[in-house]
């Protein structure tokens, strides 16, 4: 998520009163664990009784509050779905090809009897391809996702036109330095995947010997694709991911990747240029493809097409992949069926179900007190900009201009994305209906290319429990999944909203003018709009932030990579601040309300920690420390906080507590 803020105001509240048992709480006693102090270990205090009350369960590797709220929102979705009139519904209607997809997710009996039937041309297909033709397969058949990526989106140097983008891919394990690092628990990642190819392989017919071949194969191929990528902290450089080439200068630099041909059969006959974003990974590519045999690439391509499809297919193939995720994540359950099954119509067939859930559960008084607290936050970002002390007068003016020019979309889009030309069509496989939807979005997608930007497109559906901040669009988008509590409550004390769904909102505005929303200017184009001093200034403070997140130790002897997760922490600081100046601009003139003993300060903190109260296994923190942008939840709430002077009063942090930070070792960016 984002966000964005600066410098506190301080605004003067007239009068105290306290609440009577008959006012509504802003917090809840339960969340929290007393035995702690809140100037020791804040999270503990604010979270420990819900993390109590909510233990793990086996088929999850984190749990928290986040997680809650998309459980009970997966809830209500599955409601809807259950109850579609599916026998009744029109051929080619939503109903119908919603209905068909949850059910056919549903028929256990169809899927273990068709077991791997569903991809076995597929897998012929691939393996007598010659090696001059496997270009096609990447380029037509769905499934194969080996290599590379392409796609579409607006130019980042001009963001007005759609442009198409290349992007270093190919990884089985989906992060490079699960093949580079050599620690225990990353052999054991490596070693249990080398066991899911030779299970899934096994399935599709390949003996003991042929396994173990196409074990070495994939790994070989993986590797060399690894050392090639660019590492995690090295993708947030959005500069250096812009890499515009001609298909000509493709075609004399990279003889190997038919280019040409590959667009060509995605229907895209016009293309003149492609913007690539890592060029020492495509030169792997091409290295690779060139000097690999036949048979090397067969199997490589084919364990690729094999995982894609997995998930579609029967128990065996579902279950290679659960053992798979146990030991990188510590998961000890499978999903019940039923979630699987949701979440095909659910993510394929996003805005269709989507438009059936905002009818039922997101009101028009919702978005409009939303509109409400995001142009309050708007405002404070606004006066933390002019309150900066380290920029300059002139990039101040260019980010309120930027600010100012922020498109802001709440709940669900105006217009609502036509899925006519898909066909669900329950006689064929499981898997063969998941293609024609992917195909479906693909082709969606590549109608875009060369044309102008469509700014009203959404890229969420409204059901997610998320927001997010595009800067290419220079927009923040709030979908009405998220708008429900703990986050959002219209009917709840300002603080405790302010602390909740104020921080979201400051967060995704934030991003707008983190280490890389930055970098794109007020029209979403990546155009240096900051004076070298200023840029020097917040190159300078976000270092610091970095340094505090890389002292963390999360696990073990595992510290926390604080390059990596530099977009989100000042995301969450700003968020934080920005979010406590607009409440306190929105209570100018009114009474200061203590309920159930605690300040409206203090309830703003203690509904921010209790957005990130959660349980999580100790794979998964390793996990989520190595692919994840976002810090985990304790330090999202301690961490961020020790470097705020409004928290210290709000609790009485001094000297000594634990939670203390000197003044002269905090940063403020925003």
């Amino acid at each position: 998520m984002n966000k964005l803020t600066c410098a506190v105001l301080s605004i003067a509240l007239t009068s105290t009163i306290t609440m009577t048992a008959e006012t509504p709480k802003g917090v809840d006693r339960q969340n929290f664990d007393e035995s702690i102090r809140p100037q020791d270990d804040f999270y503990q205090y604010a979270c420990g009784g819900w993390m109590k009350a909510n233990p793990l369960k086996p088929e999850f590797s984190r749990f928290g509050t986040f997680d809650l709220l998309a459980e009970n929102t997966r809830e209500q979705v599955r409601d809807l779905v259950a109850t579609l009139d599916v026998a009744n519904a029109a051929p080619g209607s939503i109903a119908q090809k919603i209905g068909d997809f949850y059910a056919m997710g549903l028929d256990s009996v169809r899927l273990n009897n068709e077991g791997a039937t569903p991809i076995m041309n597929d897998i012929a297909r691939i393996n007598i391809t010659p090696k001059d033709q496997l270009i096609d397969l990447m380029a037509t058949m769905v499934g194969v996702d080996a290599f590379f990526g392409t796609g579409v989106d607006a130019d980042m140097m001009n963001s007005e036109m759609n442009a198409m983008y290349w992007q270093q891919g190919g990884l089985g394990l989906g992060d490079r330095d699960y093949y580079l690092e050599n620690t225990d628990d990353v052999v054991a990642i490596r070693d249990a995947y080398k066991q899911y190819i030779k299970t899934i392989t096994a399935l599709v017919g390949f003996d003991a010997t042929a396994q173990q071949r196409i074990v070495d194969n994939v790994m070989e191929i993986e590797t060399a694709l690894a050392k090639a990528a660019m590492s995690r902290e090295e993708l947030r450089n959005p500069i250096a991911s812009y890499n515009p080439m001609t298909i000509a200068q493709l075609a004399e630099q990279y003889p190997n990747v038919n280019f040409r041909r590959y667009f060509a059969l995605q229907g895209i006959n016009d293309i003149e240029t492609v913007i690539i974003g890592q060029p020492k990974s495509l030169a792997a590519v091409d290295s690779i493809m060139a000097n690999a045999t036949e048979q090397q690439l067969h199997d490589y391509i084919m364990v690729g097409y094999i995982s894609s499809a997995a998930n579609y297919l029967s128990d065996d193939f579902i279950n290679a992949g659960f053992e798979l995720n146990k030991v990188v994540s510590g998961v000890q359950q499978l999903q019940p069926r039923w979630k699987r099954a949701l979440a095909i119509p659910n993510g394929l067939l996003g805005e269709a179900v989507g438009q059936l859930y905002v009818e039922k559960y997101f009101p028009q008084s919702s978005k409009d007190k939303m509109l409400e607290l995001v142009n309050n936050l708007k405002i404070a970002l606004g006066q933390h900009i002019d309150n900066l002390t380290w920029m300059s007068n002139t990039t101040k003016a260019r980010a309120q201009e930027k600010l100012a020019t922020f498109t802001v979309k709440i709940g669900f889009p105006d217009k609502w994305r036509d899925y006519t030309t898909l066909v669900v069509d329950p006689s064929k496989s499981y898997w063969a209906n998941v293609q024609a939807a992917i195909k479906h979005n693909v082709d969606f997608s590549l109608a875009d290319f060369g044309k102008p930007v469509d700014k009203t497109r959404w890229y969420m559906p409204p059901q997610t429990v998320n927001a997010y901040y595009n800067p290419l669009s220079n927009e923040i988008c709030f979908p009405a999944g998220i708008l429900q509590a703990p986050y959002f409550n219209p009917n709840a004390d300002d603080a405790e909203n302010y602390g909740a769904i104020g921080v979201v909102i400051g967060h995704e505005m934030t991003h707008g003018f983190d280490d890389q929303g930055r970098q794109f200017d007020k029209d979403g184009n990546l155009i240096n709009w900051w004076t070298d001093a200023d840029a020097e200034a917040f190159n300078a403070l976000a270092q610091v932030l970095v340094n505090q997140f890389d002292q963390i130790i999360v696990h073990g002897d595992t510290h926390a990579n604080g390059a990596f997760t530099l977009g989100e922490n000042i995301a969450d600081q700003g968020g934080l601040r920005v979010a406590f100046t607009a409440y306190q601009n929105s209570q100018q003139g009114k009474e200061v309300q203590v309920i159930d003993g605690f300040t409206p300060e203090q309830r703003f903190y203690l509904a921010y920690a209790n957005v990130w109260a959660g349980n999580i296994r100790d794979e998964e923190i390793l996990s989520r420390t190595k692919t994840d942008p976002h810090s985990l939840g304790r330090w999202r709430v301690n961490a961020t906080l020790r470097n705020l002077e409004t928290f210290f009063k709000a609790f009485d942090v001094k000297e000594g507590d634990k939670m203390f930070r000197p003044i002269d070792d905090r940063v403020v960016i925003w």
